[in-house]
């Protein structure tokens, strides 16, 4: 495997592996340190976690298949223990529900196996470059209230199970209360940057959505604008 090449102050920057599969672990282990990266490995979930939280790593590679914990496990609670340290998901399944996941649950970006090592680097420099920012705080509209790190969504107190599509078209609409948002952009927004079906199935998502937060509470909060779009109803209107 031929390095990328070592950037300056690389050797100061500290990677965490979480990856059961011993050979892809030290392969992966191997080629960072000749970049110049400091790389620890946790082989399960629970090694895992416990290194993430008891040390300061400036990204964490985190294999979604795991055992003890699985990687979502592993991901969720370090956001709700409020570690934003960046995390890298790699899975060796496909399909927009699995990358969806890993984003809704907190990762920062995904990698499918098998993969480029040298795509994986540019994936951890992107990350390491991006650094770790304030992460979003509750979002509350009215009597609705989204937590994006716990991943939970609330009406009038009352929790309310949404998937991960759903949530994200929420929490776009919890951003921007009052907006006008068009198909197009809630579209780009929510679904997976190579999506290439009708726009239209945003229009079955609003449907779902108000079958689970208007109709059981007789409220209207997702107004459809003839022409434009939807508007997430702002407590004054």
């Amino acid at each position: 495997m031929e390095g990328t090449g070592s950037r300056d102050g690389a050797e100061r920057v500290r990677i965490l592996i979480v990856e059961d599969e011993v050979e892809l672990a030290a392969y992966v282990k191997r080629g960072l340190e000749r970049e110049g990266f400091t790389v620890d490995v946790a082989g399960d979930g629970q090694l895992g976690l416990h290194m993430a939280t008891t040390n300061s790593y400036e990204a964490v590679v985190l294999d979604i298949m795991l055992p003890k914990l699985n990687g979502y496990q592993v991901c969720a609670e370090l956001r709700a223990r409020s570690n934003w340290v960046p995390i890298l998901m790699l899975t060796a399944k496909e399909g927009e529900y699995d990358e969806a996941e890993a984003l809704d649950t907190g990762a920062d970006d995904y990698l499918t196996k098998p993969f480029s090592f040298v795509v994986l680097v540019a994936h951890l420099r992107a990350l390491i470059r991006r650094g770790v920012g304030a992460r979003p705080a509750v979002l509350t509209v009215g009597e609705l209230r989204l937590d994006p790190a716990k991943r939970t969504f609330e009406v009038d107190g009352e929790l309310v199970s949404l998937t991960p599509t759903e949530m994200s078209i929420m929490e776009l609409f919890m951003r921007r209360p009052g907006d006008v948002i068009s198909k197009t952009e809630i579209l780009e927004s929510c679904w997976d940057w190579a999506y290439e079906g009708d726009v239209n199935i945003v229009e079955v998502y609003i449907r779902y959505l108000r079958k689970k937060i208007d109709i059981p509470f007789d409220r209207k909060h997702l107004e459809t604008v003839r022409g434009a779009g939807y508007r997430l109803m702002a407590e004054s209107d």
